[in-house]
């Protein structure tokens, strides 16, 4: 017997049922897909919402980081500089830095060249930066190529500039690659960008420039230094970094928060989260598991209509309703398995199409390919359960 023989003697029942209408299979399969791609999507979105604002917390130098525990981020959150003076004197503290963080808007430099000719107080379009500014003698930063360019801060006016930040910021990379220095306002200030370093843009910020202390004081203030948005701790090698913790609770007083990296991250997305913009893509994500519930019960419901009188006499063979049931629910699961794969292709194509259009990092993670594949093989069974229905109601007195 070959081996094509055997499989059509030993085809499952399951498989027979959904291959008997191969048109049927491809829309239920297309179904199937195009749910997954709504939760991808919706998921997918929602990575960028919550992993983008861990940017500036992932690239952190530091083994404790000191915040307000008045605010839920640190993009608004201020404490006195005073406190960081205080961290650094408790015993296992090595090195206690600030970092200022504030949000600024940018001027296209294209738009600049047009101004020009005219009046110079204009506002055309400014774009929204974040500014991360520290002391140059004492970085805050890990990433290397900002630490490598760290002279080019001292200049009046001298910021480095995101290469990853978005297109409508302007052709900045361009520009500073064939005339290295490109010249714009902040917040209707000049600024050159002296240097460029990658971090990336988010949902929120359209990119990162980094400048020194002494020129964020010229911006915002002679007393903006008093203020700290992150105080970031290097402790001593040797130093145990709970006891080092426990001591810089006990100095300082409850409206200072004392985090590590990881915590830090996690109030960030955690805050968020709280925010409509979490809910409504997970809502997006809950929509597209309806919709995929709804078109795996028509098909499953619609082969069982189909097939009443087959199941009526497989009844009246002897077979339970248990050995009935068990078939919807393999016809279920297979319709999973075959709608995942083209879905999960399908949604890899959505998310690098949404890194060109937004610029912003989106990686096809494996938690949530799992993630999913769950919820279509949870999605797919909750239709199979609702379509059993009909079958408990296949009475072979009935049907013949």
């Amino acid at each position: 017997m070959s081996l094509r023989t055997y499989w059509q003697a030993r085809k499952p029942l399951a498989w027979a049922q959904l291959t008997h209408r191969k048109m049927r299979l491809l829309v239920a399969m297309t179904g199937v897909a195009f749910s997954n791609i709504l939760i991808f999507t919706q998921l997918g979105l929602r990575d960028m919402l919550f992993d983008g604002v861990t940017l500036v917390p992932d690239h952190l130098q530091g083994d404790l980081f000191l915040v307000s525990a008045y605010t839920p981020t640190i993009e608004r959150g201020y404490f006195p500089k005073i406190y960081l003076y205080q961290a650094n004197a408790v015993e296992g503290v090595q090195t206690a830095s600030p970092l200022y963080i504030e949000l600024s808007d940018w001027l296209n430099p294209q738009d600049l060249s047009i101004s020009e000719t005219e009046d110079f107080e204009f506002e055309l379009f400014p774009n929204q930066v974040k500014i991360l500014a520290f002391n140059p003698t004492q970085p805050v930063l890990a990433i290397p190529e900002i630490n490598q360019q760290i002279d080019r801060l001292n200049g009046p006016g001298a910021v480095l500039y995101d290469r990853l930040g978005q297109e409508k910021l302007g052709p900045i990379v361009e520009q500073f690659n064939q005339q290295e220095t490109v010249s714009t306002l902040m917040d209707n200030q000049r600024v050159y960008v002296a240097g460029l370093f990658s971090l990336g843009s988010t949902l929120f910020d359209n990119g990162h420039v980094v400048m020194s202390d002494w020129n964020y004081e010229q911006w915002y203030g002679q007393n903006v230094l008093d203020f700290v948005s992150v105080g970031c701790l290097t402790l001593e090698p040797t130093a145990n970094i709970e006891q080092v913790r426990s001591q810089l609770q006990t100095v300082l007083p409850k409206s200072i928060r004392v985090l590590t990296q990881t915590e830090l991250a996690e109030s960030e997305q955690a805050f968020r989260a709280s925010l409509p913009n979490g809910k409504v893509l997970n809502f997006g994500a809950i929509m597209g598991f309806i919709v995929g519930v709804v078109i795996v019960y028509q098909v499953l419901y619609t082969d069982v209509s189909d097939h009443l009188s087959e199941y009526a006499t497989l009844k009246a063979m002897g077979y339970s309703d248990r050995i009935l049931i068990g078939v919807v629910l393999q016809e279920a699961i297979v319709l999973a398995v075959l709608g995942f794969i083209p879905g999960y292709f399908a949604s890899y194509g959505v998310y690098q199409l949404l890194v060109q259009i937004t610029r912003v990092p989106l990686t096809m993670k494996a938690a949530v390919a799992i993630q999913v594949f769950v919820l279509t093989l949870v999605m797919c069974g909750v239709s199979g359960v609702i379509a059993i229905n009909k079958l408990r109601s296949a009475d072979p007195a009935e049907v013949f």
